[in-house]
């Protein structure tokens, strides 16, 4: 006599999917703490006082040191200027090249989009010396010009593709209404189609801004007079030199940390999903 079998209760679906969900926090929870420990040891020893210090407890006295002893303005205002440069110009070039691989169907456009996926894939290592020769021709090694050109090159590949995947996302049928009000092509892509980009728009401005921000390898080969120095570049010569001096070092850090910080949270109410969904209600 064969077994019946049951098919589970709703309950018992139920309590699967619920313990489903704890194991997925758990694990979101122990990545998180395992990514901020180290952010939030670098923030409390910045808090601290140095080995010399008389101070005791909690004190901003690193940060001072840090401002009046070392480039740190200086450093900061270079990597403000080429992250600026590298996302403005990034987001304007990216946007309409990003629209044309959207909307185009020629043999051009699939070849020119083919050509941005093998130049994506390539790492920037493999240009940086060569275009370090190229540069030094030109006068361009040790200056922030030849390195936002640099950072505006290796961030328009991804940038082109990050817009083109969201103007996927945003129906034809928007831009042909548009063309029978009388909006030209150029028109309707400003008027329709890239102000319905918003979260697009930020998530490639924001990409440009943390590659250019938190480069290393590319400031550390063009780079070489002091004054010339991006952030991430003081606060590797600024270690060198003050090795055993925790405290300010980690100081340094920390004002590195926190563009990016004031980026994400100024800018994350601005990000949606489906924010033109109801833009065909009725059609």
């Amino acid at each position: 006599m064969s077994a019946v079998l049951k098919s589970p209760t709703a309950n018992q679906i139920r309590a699967r999917e619920d313990r489903g969900r704890w194991w997925r926090f758990l694990l979101v929870l122990v990545i998180t703490v395992v990514t901020l420990v180290p952010i939030g040891v670098v923030a409390l020893l910045s808090l601290l006082p140095s080995s010399t210090s008389t101070t005791t407890g909690v004190t901003f006295e690193n940060f001072t040191k840090v401002f009046r002893d070392t480039l740190a303005t200086t450093w900061i205002s270079n990597s403000l200027i080429t992250t600026g440069v590298t996302v403005l110009v990034s987001v304007a070039v990216a946007a309409p090249a990003g629209y044309v691989l959207s909307r185009g169907r020629s043999r051009v456009v699939s070849s020119y989009s083919l050509l941005l996926f093998v130049l994506q894939s390539l790492p920037i290592i493999t240009s940086v010396v060569p275009l370090f020769i190229l540069f030094a021709n030109f006068g361009l090694a040790d200056s922030l010009t030849g390195l936002t050109i640099v950072y505006v090159a290796a961030t328009m590949a991804v940038a082109t593709w990050m817009m083109a995947a969201y103007f996927d996302s945003i129906p034809v049928s928007l831009e042909e209404a548009a063309w029978i009000d009388g909006l030209s092509v150029f028109g309707s892509f400003l008027r329709v189609v890239l102000r319905n980009s918003l979260p697009g728009v930020l998530s490639t401005a924001i990409f440009a801004f943390l590659l250019s921000w938190n480069d290393y390898l590319v400031a550390l080969v063009f780079l070489r007079s002091d004054v010339k120095f991006t952030l991430p570049i003081g606060v590797q010569s600024f270690f060198q030199q003050n090795a055993t001096d925790w405290g300010s070092v980690m100081a340094l850090a920390v004002v590195m940390m926190l563009p990016p910080v004031i980026v994400f949270v100024g800018l994350n109410k601005y990000f949606s999903v489906g924010g033109i969904g109801g833009s065909l209600a009725g059609r």
